[in-house]
């Protein structure tokens, strides 16, 4: 009897009621097979039942089985993390960079290296994509919007301790974006932009032990936005973000990889590459407190102490005694971290075959949230 309760209570939670027939998610998708680069982000399409993964280099979208329904490729960036807005657009970070990630990209990709940096964020009607291989540039399925504030971080030059390094705050770009309320205020009803950037994990720098999180209000977006055009970047987007926040993680490996409000908990997850300095945890997941307001406080940046917004991590997880930060061990959510709400989440599991094609099965988990455990795989 428990176990027929238990199947009612997971099968309400995964049916979804869209116009005259009940969608019922799967257990897991398979994205199928896409070329040399891993998956970077993955969202769910609950009102049309499909999914849309991102492999640096190229936008899949599938149904619920897998199949593949159609793509947008022909990006010589890279292509990261994905979110929903209200209307159903998908969000997606894209950077262009001539660092050793895009100098990579571009290489196996067989293209020009690129001479201009630029970070924007990729706005596409998943209405339109319709077949496979649809050009990013020639086809009407996207518009791209520059985020000037990151440009400007990653280009500038900083003193830290007696040396000169690039990237303010260590930028090295931008990656992770949700769609959330104002943090502190989880109850109201208008939604911002958050945009995590990458924060490059140089061991030896005083200066990049916090995540950076930028605030937009995209609701006169339209006119920023343009077609992609990779031979000349557009600069055609606001002067600066609302907010500008910061998040003590301490050390990690590229910044927030993929970012994710769950309207369950009101909370955003911060999903990352385990960084490498040893006086920290080094988690793989934090999870920023989305009731807690902004506080003012200060952080160390070219050689000075400098006054920002922090926002709080989640009073809840494995607490590192001597950092006093709190996050948990999770070895997946990097590539792909969606809510679904009632605390269940899709999660890629990215891996490649022997040929060294990149694939990713996402599954589904239940949000834990204790002291010992994230997640727990629905099984």
């Amino acid at each position: 009897m428990k176990k027929i309760a238990l199947y009612l209570l997971i099968f309400s939670a995964l049916s979804l009621r869209s116009q005259s027939q009940t969608v019922i998610l799967p257990d897991s998708i398979y994205s199928g097979k896409h070329g040399n680069f891993h998956v970077q982000g993955v969202v769910v399409d609950r009102a049309n039942a499909c999914v849309y993964f991102s492999f640096t280099d190229k936008l899949i979208k599938t149904d619920l089985s897998g199949k593949l329904i159609g793509s947008v490729t022909g990006f010589i960036g890279h292509l990261g993390d994905l979110d929903f807005d209200d209307n159903g657009k998908i969000y997606g970070s894209l950077e262009y960079k001539n660092d050793a990630i895009g100098k990579g990209i571009t290489r196996q990709l067989g293209a020009k290296t690129r001479n201009e940096d630029g970070f924007y964020i990729a706005i596409f009607d998943g209405s339109r994509i319709v077949r496979p291989n649809m050009d990013a540039e020639k086809e009407d399925v996207l518009h791209t919007v520059y985020i000037r504030e990151a440009v400007r971080d990653y280009a500038a030059t900083v003193k830290d301790g007696d040396k000169v390094r690039p990237h303010r705050f260590a930028c090295s770009g931008i990656d992770g974006v949700a769609f959330a309320p104002a943090i502190g205020d989880p109850n109201s009803a208008k939604k911002f932009l958050y945009v995590a950037y990458g924060v490059y994990g140089d061991t030896a720098r005083s200066d990049n032990d916090h995540q950076v999180i930028l605030k937009y209000d995209v609701t006169d977006w339209k006119k920023y936005a343009q077609k992609l055009s990779q031979d000349k970047l557009h600069h055609s987007g606001p002067k600066k973000p609302l907010e500008k926040y910061f998040v003590k993680t301490g050390n990690t490996r590229y910044g927030i990889q993929n970012l994710a409000y769950d309207p369950y908990t009101g909370n955003l997850f911060a999903a990352v590459y385990r960084g490498s300095k040893a006086h920290f945890p080094n988690y793989d997941l934090f999870v920023i407190d989305g009731k807690r307001k902004p506080v003012k406080s200060y952080i160390p940046s070219e050689n000075k102490k400098v006054k920002v917004k922090t926002l709080s991590l989640l009073n809840t997880g494995p607490k590192d005694p001597a950092s006093g930060i709190r996050g948990w061990y999770f070895k997946w959510g990097a590539t792909g971290l969606c809510p679904l709400g009632d605390g269940l989440f899709y999660i890629s599991h990215s891996s490649k075959d022997k040929d060294g094609q990149q694939q990713s099965t996402i599954h589904l988990y239940k949000w834990i949230g204790n002291d010992q455990q994230a997640f727990a795989l629905v099984e």
